[in-house]
């Protein structure tokens, strides 16, 4: 993988191939999901090429502008390769960026070098400014699997929002662990080969424990290589998550529900939906 370019720094961390220059800030709450993520890195482009991200966070954005939001300093936590944030550098925001592994944080600095990119976990992000908006998209809460471990990231996340900002995450629904967490998708290039193995109930309760394996094969050209890691997530029902957001001294100011077309209504369906967006401020 090739380096990074320089970013504004505060530590450099050199010690793990591949990562380049980026900012540090991890704890000892680092898990699993580093792991995971680290090890799907170099293939998380191509297994999301499908994915909208120009349209869904412009569509994102005007929810947040809908609900308060002025300004454009954007803190994007859990970035991955940078595909979250970048919309959002094309329409002039002043973004900075954090993800728990390492690799995708490297992705994410090559990507946009002009954007500071942070490696910390989200239940203990360090003072990275007063922000606008903040973004935590794409499950990354779902990683969470204890009810406190939300808490304690809406609570950091709030540390790190200016009075007025608007939080924006989202958590995948029922039927996303009942469908794709329960189902396998493969798909094939000479190449590269991708498999996604979901070894969920297709009949999982609220509150469930979900789990997947992600399988990569890849050829050089001459031999073949491979790649595989759990990603292991949870369910969080409505109530939890508004308890969370309360418990960080927030509040919940709108949710809505998409499916796989992006397109947010009011009134989410656990069943029927693929993702919950909730958008919190500042309690008042």
């Amino acid at each position: 993988m090739p380096r990074t370019a320089a970013i504004r720094l505060s530590w450099v961390h050199e010690t793990t191939p591949g990562v380049g220059r980026v900012m540090f800030h991890m704890t000892a709450l680092a898990d699993a999901a580093a792991g995971a993520y680290d090890g799907m890195a170099p293939f998380y482009d191509r297994f999301t090429a499908h994915h909208d991200y120009e349209a869904w966070t412009a569509t994102l954005e005007a929810l947040a502008r809908g609900h308060g939001l002025v300004g454009h300093r954007l803190l994007d936590v859990g970035c991955g390769t940078g595909k979250s944030f970048l919309p959002f550098v094309r329409r002039g925001y002043d973004v900075v960026a954090c993800d728990i592994s390492p690799r995708m944080a490297a992705l994410a600095a090559e990507n946009a070098p002009d954007v500071p990119v942070h490696v910390c976990d989200v239940r203990a992000l360090p003072t990275l400014g007063e922000f606008d908006l903040i973004c935590c998209l794409d499950d990354a809460l779902n990683h969470l699997l204890e009810p406190a471990e939300l808490t304690e990231a809406l609570t950091s996340i709030a540390a790190n929002l200016a009075p007025g900002g608007v939080v924006v995450f989202d958590v995948n629904t029922l039927a996303t662990y009942r469908g794709f967490f329960a189902s396998t998708a493969v798909e094939e290039t000479d190449e590269l080969v991708t498999i996604w193995a979901g070894r969920s109930s297709p009949d999982a309760e609220p509150g469930a424990l979900a789990e997947a394996a992600f399988t990569a094969f890849w050829s050089d050209g001459e031999c073949w290589s491979r790649t595989r890691v759990t990603h292991v997530q949870r369910h969080h029902p409505a109530h939890v998550i508004r308890a969370a957001i309360a418990a960080a001294g927030l509040e919940c100011a709108g949710v809505y529900g998409h499916g796989l077309d992006g397109v947010p209504h009011p009134w989410p369906d656990e069943l029927a939906d693929s993702k919950t967006v909730y958008l919190s401020r500042h309690a008042r």
